[in-house]
């Protein structure tokens, strides 16, 4: 048999590997320019140009006759997403990032195989990675009963570049008309009540109103994505009457297309505060520019508070990153506080006791830049009230982190986060 020149064996050895490394390189690098400069304030949250401008550059306009509902934690989110499920007549979307097993993801799998036995069109769009860890036998549940399951993003050899895009939304609606959104999960550390370490302090929202047909349209956007089939017609888009006295808005931002959106909203948001900021925040990894916008903040004498994981967390690396970028923010008055009891997965930004931001989101590189999210805002005093209120209560199980004690903490951790902050363009 002949054999190939020894400089041909080399040079294809070196081609490979120069294939392989442009693959692993294009998980590390977004395909699009980063906000590099600081936006300027122009006006406060309560002029209505904000919520004008913020229609103008993330896409959807506000629209009035929004009702939400807080979800505190497994036992008051899953039964009333449950129960829509089970109430559904038309139509069923549901997309999130992590579904695994357990009782939990069973009962989502036999409410939704039950509703597409009854004729009902059930489309559920599960993340890759996300839902890596789901038993084959919840899938065979659903898709034997003429449930629509795709993945989004699996691996494949020609586009392994894009499996470092992942869906991170969370999204269920129901007939077209109720919506669910936030930071849970399928898995049993969102069930309970937050009571010990082994399940989760989330919330997750209810949403009624005209506003729903942005969040189904944000759905049917990936599913478009994924399947090339358009979900449309009364079945997914009924005629929505006003269901509560807010306005809100539904925005996605994609790597594939206004990949900076997400963190343009926060920036906005941010610059236009005149009172109180207020941050739930399960991932915190603010980049330079964010901190900037931040620290700006609290320079005009706007109240800056943080609530993130303490150490019940599921990520030590994102933890020492997020601790690495503190020092600024508390220099500057910040109060930043670690949850104690349990993980702290919240994702919820507060403004001026107005604005309510709710959905996927972190505060995050990845959030930013290389996952798909989905926030909901939504303008409403009562609303916003009450979920100071419940910010207040996880503040009071949190633990503040002085300026003094983050500059006296052991070299060991120092360098630790100096190791942790090299991965931030992935956290």
């Amino acid at each position: 048999m002949a054999r190939w020149p020894r400089w041909i064996v080399v040079a294809g050895a070196a081609t490979g590997l120069a294939l392989v490394g442009a693959v692993v390189a294009s998980n590390f690098i977004g395909g699009e320019k980063k906000i590099q400069r600081h936006i300027t304030r122009l006006y406060s949250l309560d002029d209505p140009r904000f919520m004008d401008e913020l229609g103008v550059l993330l896409g959807p306009p506000f629209l009035a006759g929004t009702r939400v509902q807080a979800l505190l934690n497994g036992e008051q989110i899953f039964p009333p997403m449950l129960a829509a499920i089970r109430g559904a007549e038309r139509s069923i979307t549901f997309e999130t990032y992590i579904y695994w097993s357990g009782d939990i993801g069973r009962q989502f799998a036999e409410a939704l195989a039950e509703r597409a036995r009854q004729g009902v069109k059930v489309h559920v769009l599960l993340d890759w990675v996300g839902s890596v860890k789901m038993d084959d036998s919840l899938l065979a549940v659903m898709t034997q009963a003429g449930v629509q399951v795709k993945r989004f993003h699996p691996p494949h050899w020609s586009h392994l570049g894009r499996m470092n895009n992942r869906t991170h939304r969370k999204l269920l609606i129901v007939d077209g008309r109720v919506g669910f959104t936030g930071g849970v999960g399928v898995a049993p550390q969102w069930t309970g009540r937050a009571q010990d370490p082994e399940h989760w302090r989330d919330t997750h929202f209810a949403v009624e109103g005209p506003v729903v047909a942005q969040m189904q349209s944000v759905f049917i956007d990936n599913w478009i994505k994924v399947t090339g089939d358009v979900l449309h017609g009364p079945d997914y888009f009924p005629t929505l009457a006003p269901a509560g006295p807010g306005r809100a808005q539904m925005f996605s931002s994609s790597p594939s297309g206004g990949s900076e959106s997400m963190q343009l909203m926060y920036l906005l948001s941010v610059t236009a505060a005149s009172r109180s900021i207020d941050l739930s925040a399960s991932y915190f990894v603010p980049d330079a520019l964010t901190l900037q916008a931040l620290v700006a903040a609290m320079q005009r004498g706007v109240r800056l508070r943080i609530i993130v994981p303490g150490k019940h967390i599921d990520s030590e690396t994102v933890r020492k990153a997020s601790r690495a970028t503190w020092g600024p923010l508390l220099a500057a008055g910040a109060v930043i506080a670690e949850y104690t009891p349990t993980m702290y997965h919240c994702k919820v930004m507060i403004v001026d006791g107005m604005l309510v931001s709710v959905g996927s989101t972190n505060f995050d590189n990845r959030s930013f830049r290389l996952n798909d999210e989905a926030t909901l805002n939504v303008v409403d005093k009562a609303f916003a009230s009450a979920q100071t209120a419940t910010f207040e209560d996880d503040l009071a199980k949190s633990h503040r982190v002085t300026h003094s004690a983050w500059l006296a903490r052991p070299l060991r951790e120092r360098l630790g986060e100096t190791l942790a902050s090299l991965l931030g363009t992935q956290l």
